[in-house]
């Protein structure tokens, strides 16, 4: 018996409806746009917000801060791929267990390695101190800053030596290592920043670690949610997204029960139990999606919606995508914001009249929305820098 087929036009159909970027799908919370592709991309601060923009039907800034800071409906995790995403209240628990937990692991090992190394005889005991007066100062003070905590606990302004004798040899203060640390288990979480919403100089507040769940019932879950975000995709893809084992993401996937299904260059990939009917094609739609974006991200393989000749113009050299434009799923250009607060786009792709009046009708939107702030992406891309220029 034959695999159903789904089409490259198929899988764009999906991906705007699924992803929320057709604007008859888009969501009414915060929460909801983050579920809609599992978790937002975080490391850039504007990020968080433009992608939650791109996938709203309404609200500004302040409705995103709201979900961050106030009711706490998103959250930021370090997790998939040892990368700072952040996820609905909802699903934070699964992506804690099934990945955080691992990194937290980790980055407790490499620190204490790190204090004794540096021989001045700090230990485990000596951290757990640090640590324990760090969330003091933060029950007493309220939230605060890194400066602000290091002010506060002369542990935390205690320097270590990395690399000692060795040609990479540098001195480093303790206080990022050990709020990262903090973060890292789920004691502490950050709120709202100094400066604006585009602003990455976080204050931290006391929080409570996350319920502990068995990992590999919260990776099933996390599979089951990116199949259906994501689906038609492959096991290779699942595995770079989450930064999993082979053997885990084998195992998720097979709790998972997925369908096989052929794509149009003969190739198998698997969807969600049952979703092999065809997605009815969603109206037309334009999208000014940010750099890092997790539709441009979320699969190893991103050729249907990815010609690779743009490659070049639209990732930095470590592979980090850029601000981008799409139309109907498809990226055919990409956006940056000049000083002045411009919008400006330029075209890689010939997508019709059609397209640049709704291009033109989003880049409006997306101006009006980001209002007097200004926004440079922390990883500059080839385009980007041109545009701007």
């Amino acid at each position: 018996m034959s695999l159903p087929l789904v089409t490259t036009a198929e899988r764009r159909h999906r991906l705007g409806r699924r992803h929320r970027l057709a604007p008859s799908a888009r969501a009414a919370t915060v929460a909801q746009a983050a579920d809609s592709v599992v978790a937002l991309h975080a490391t850039d601060a504007a990020t968080v917000f433009l992608s939650a923009r791109a996938r709203l039907t309404e609200g500004g800034p302040d409705l995103i801060e709201r979900a961050l800071y106030e009711d706490v409906s998103l959250v930021r995790l370090l997790s998939m791929r040892n990368t700072l995403f952040a996820v609905s209240a909802e699903l934070a628990p699964h992506v804690d267990s099934s990945t955080a937990r691992a990194i937290a692991v980790k980055e407790r090992r490499t620190l204490l390695k790190h204090l004794d190394e540096d021989g001045q005889g700090l230990d485990a005991a000596w951290l757990a101190r640090a640590e324990a007066a760090a969330l003091a100062a933060l029950d007493a003070h309220g939230p605060s800053t890194g400066s602000q905590l290091s002010a506060a606990v002369p542990a935390l302004r205690q320097k270590i030596t990395i690399g000692r004798g060795k040609k990479y040899e540098t001195e480093q203060g303790i206080t990022t290592r050990v709020i990262r640390l903090l973060a890292a288990d789920g004691r502490i979480r950050r709120d709202r920043p100094r400066g604006s919403w585009t602003s990455s100089q976080y204050r931290w507040v006391h929080t409570e670690p996350w319920p502990a769940l068995p990992a590999a019932e919260s990776r099933t879950e996390i599979a089951r949610r990116w199949l259906r975000a994501y689906g038609p995709a492959t096991e290779a893809d699942l595995k770079w997204w989450t930064g999993w084992t082979l053997t885990d993401t084998r195992k998720a996937l097979a709790a998972v029960g997925p369908d096989q299904v052929r794509l149009e260059d003969g190739t198998t990939a698997l969807v969600s139990p049952g979703d092999t009917a065809p997605e009815p094609a969603p109206e037309p739609w334009a999208a000014l999606l940010p750099g890092l974006d997790p539709t441009a991200m979320g699969w190893a393989d991103r050729r249907f919606h990815l010609d690779p000749a743009h490659r070049g113009a639209l990732f930095d050299y470590a592979g980090n995508i850029g601000p981008t434009v799409w139309w109907n799923g498809e990226i055919v250009g990409g956006w940056a914001q000049r000083s002045d607060g411009e919008i400006v786009w330029r075209l890689l792709a010939d997508p019709g009249r059609a397209a640049e009046g709704a291009i033109t009708a989003e880049a409006a939107r997306l101006a009006a929305w980001v209002g007097d702030a200004r926004i440079t992406p922390r990883f500059r891309t080839p385009l980007e820098r041109e545009l701007v220029a």
